[in-house]
């Protein structure tokens, strides 16, 4: 799901707060109100100029030839997704975790300062890169250009209140992405479509097979056929293996026969 374009900021009651969240056990897991872990007004975020297109919550830039522009925005940091609001423009965006394909501790110029030169300018944001795209929507990499790259990148200064440090204040913004990050693993294909797309099955069997493709970091064990069936070689591959006709397969020492022949089978995870 890309990110979402909304006109109203979230309200405080949508949200269970982390401390209540923590207090007590939830009475059920669905339908529940997403937990808000962070929230701030009045927080700065700083993006290139030519970005600002791909952002409706930035206003356009002033004439100039600043390379970046420094707009307000509040914040909701939720177990369900990232919301920016700008309040100027009564626009925000709701960002699925997903989407943020990186985030950090950036240290940078403090855009506010007059002497960027100075190590006491340097200040600490939280920098993400962002994909705007679609992942349910397939383009070439043929067909898309410089212009129509869906990746942003903006950075976020937060101010301390008076009972922490700035380096505790973008630690604090950096800990609520990152846990409620980990609570949206990245999409990964299905083991299962993939072998299915092979030609193969899920199911896992034993060496002793020439002509079956191996699976990488399993040494001898090999994917199934397609058609369902087992390697030849393997016992029972050629019909189910009962109390009537295990001597059929197996002799009183446990050894398998194949053809009249005993054979040592050893199975190797």
């Amino acid at each position: 799901m890309p990110p979402t374009t909304i006109r109203t900021a979230p309200a405080d009651d949508t949200f269970t707060s982390l401390a209540e969240h923590q207090a007590q056990t939830p009475s059920t897991f669905y339908n529940a109100k997403p937990v808000l872990h962070y929230k701030k007004n009045g927080i700065r975020a700083i993006a290139s100029v030519d970005q600002i297109s791909k952002l409706p919550i930035l206003a356009p830039a002033e004439s100039g030839d600043a390379a970046t522009t420094v707009q307000t925005l509040d914040v909701w940091i939720s177990s369900e997704n990232l919301t920016l609001f700008n309040p100027t423009l009564s626009t925000g965006l709701s960002i699925p975790y997903p989407s943020i394909s990186l985030h950090a501790i950036q240290r940078l110029p403090d855009p506010s300062a007059t002497d960027t030169s100075s190590a006491e300018a340097l200040i600490q944001g939280l920098y993400m890169q962002l994909d705007l795209s679609d992942p349910n929507t397939f383009s070439s990499s043929n067909d898309t250009s410089e212009d129509d790259d869906p990746t942003v990148e903006l950075t976020l200064l937060t101010t301390p209140s008076s009972s922490e440090t700035p380096a505790q204040a973008i630690q604090a913004m950096f800990d609520a992405v990152s846990n409620c990050s980990n609570l949206h693993p990245d999409p990964t294909f299905d083991d299962d479509e993939e072998m299915q797309d092979a030609g193969g099955d899920s199911r896992i069997v034993f060496e002793g097979s020439v002509g079956y493709e191996g699976i990488s970091g399993l040494p001898g064990v090999q994917q199934g056929s397609g058609d369902g069936g087992l390697p030849p070689p393997f016992p029972g591959s050629g019909g189910w293996i009962t109390a009537e006709n295990v001597g059929e397969y197996f002799d009183e020492e446990g050894n398998w026969i194949k053809d009249g022949h005993k054979i040592m089978f050893r199975f190797t995870l």
